[in-house]
């Protein structure tokens, strides 16, 4: 998997058949990351962070620090591999249930999640994370297309995957 752009563009990051993630599209995360220009985000968060490719991404871009949150063990340590081929900014690891996580005072100025489709309460997960996010701040949530809109996100669709954004103006 290639990062797109940035000081790490075309770099690749180590995946692994073997692990349960499902990383977002290039197509999508190019979209997304043009709509995020210019890249102006400090601190970013990457929720159920899977093979991290927002938050390597984000780095490329110009992000000074990413967290990423994931629960499984297998899966960080991919991360970890990853983060010493793209030296930079501040890579921040947590293995840890993204709901507990969430508990923590942290704040950030953009967060990306991608939880299980179906697995987990997309408005109580949306209402948490926004707890997070900094002034200007932004949060995006990428989720299946049959999830209908709420708390007056924004929709972009890509095929199969919606995505919603809310920003803290």
């Amino acid at each position: 998997m290639n990062i797109l752009a940035g000081k790490f563009g075309g770099r690749k990051i180590r995946t692994s058949q073997k692990l349960p993630y499902r990383p977002t599209k290039s197509l999508v995360r190019k979209s997304l990351f043009d709509q995020l220009s210019p890249f102006s985000f400090g601190s970013v968060l990457d929720l159920f962070s899977g093979s991290g490719i927002f938050g390597f991404e984000a780095a490329s871009r110009g992000a000074n620090s990413i967290t990423f949150v994931e629960n499984n063990q297998a899966v960080v340590n991919y991360l970890k591999k990853n983060s010493d081929l793209l030296s930079g900014p501040e890579y921040i690891f947590h293995r840890l249930d993204v709901f507990k996580y969430l508990k923590t005072s942290d704040t950030y100025d953009l967060i990306f999640a991608d939880p299980p489709y179906s697995k987990y309460d997309m408005v109580s997960l949306t209402q948490s994370v926004l707890k997070h996010l900094n002034k200007k701040g932004k949060f995006i949530l990428e989720c299946e297309k049959g999830q209908a809109p709420f708390m007056d996100a924004s929709v972009r669709d890509y095929g199969q995957t919606r995505i919603l954004y809310w920003e803290n103006i």
